[in-house]
């Protein structure tokens, strides 16, 4: 890929990019927001988030998973996290269980439905994925994840 040309800033501060199709970000924004798209199509009928289906994920990995630490792995703040557990109980996927030994604590358990409505979030997560992957050689799948998490980590 050839180097973006660069041009004087307006403030004289610097060089900018030349056009906004060599703004790095600008393409991140666009690539997550057709990826975003696709995964919002591919759960319609789901009815399930990112988050939420994250969120079922993770509790299901972690059985007894504090509600701070959910939030804390998933990166959501914790209204964000509260809001999601509280969404995944109204519609009877979890279930949450004051901590013995720390009653400030909320533990969160998968129900059946939970297990039932993630398992049929991982099918759609297996078609998001093929759909994604598709794109790219499994070479270039692994570089990527490396490169992003550079930028998540």
């Amino acid at each position: 890929m050839a180097q973006p040309a660069l041009i004087e800033s307006k403030d004289g501060a610097g060089q900018g990019p030349a056009s906004l199709d060599s703004v790095l970000g600008f393409h991140i924004r666009l690539a997550h927001g057709a990826v975003y798209r696709h995964f919002s199509e591919t759960f319609a009928t789901l009815g399930l988030t990112q988050k939420q289906v994250s969120t079922l994920w993770l509790v299901a990995e972690m059985p007894g998973i504090a509600q701070s630490e959910l939030g804390n792995r998933l990166r959501m703040d914790r209204a964000t996290a509260m809001s999601i557990v509280s969404r995944m109980q109204e519609r009877g996927y979890l279930w949450r269980e004051r901590c013995p030994s720390d009653g400030r604590k909320q533990l969160l358990h998968l129900t059946d439905e939970g297990r039932n409505a993630l398992d049929q979030a991982k099918t759609c997560i297996e078609e998001h994925e093929r759909w994604l992957k598709s794109r790219f050689t499994s070479d270039e799948v692994k570089k990527l994840v490396e490169m992003l998490a550079r930028i998540h980590e």
